[in-house]
């Protein structure tokens, strides 16, 4: 195990990581806030979840941070859930408990990422508003392929 799969695991460890279900519901009954931090060329190629704020990962603790001068007007306390979307889940976990040291207690992120959101069949908004269709992988993950 290398440093960062540790690294990985730790951070895992304290998170309660949603599934594209999950974090769905949690965004339309809960008021979760969805928080996409994939860099433009991801969310060119592949679109972008209705409804998600776009945060690149370089700006986030800056424009999540309930008490900074720089943050998002959705950025509103502590309590506020948010979850954190990557490509496939694996920088948003650690990017969720970046917002955790920050104060953000129930930052979460989103388990498998865009790809786990758009292989479940949940709603996608591609850049010219054509359906988006799963890599070849991710769909054989979610048809138990692997």
């Amino acid at each position: 195990m290398t440093a960062l799969d540790a690294r990985l695991a730790a951070v895992r460890a304290r998170l309660d990581r949603l599934g594209p279900e999950a974090a769905a519901r949690a965004a339309e009954h809960d008021g979760a806030l969805l928080v996409d931090i994939r860099y433009g060329a991801l969310r060119d190629r592949d679109g972008t979840i209705p409804g998600a704020v776009i945060v690149e990962r370089n700006e986030l603790e800056w424009r999540l941070d309930p008490e900074g001068a720089h943050r998002l007007p959705q950025a509103t306390g502590p309590g506020l859930t948010v979850v954190v979307i990557c490509n496939e889940g694996y920088a948003s976990s650690l990017a969720a408990a970046s917002l955790q040291d920050l104060g953000l207690r129930a930052a979460t992120d989103l388990d498998g990422g865009f790809q786990a959101w758009r292989a479940a069949g949940l709603p996608v908004t591609a850049p010219d508003g054509t359906p988006t269709v799963p890599t070849a992988h991710i769909a054989a993950q979610a048809e138990g392929a692997f």
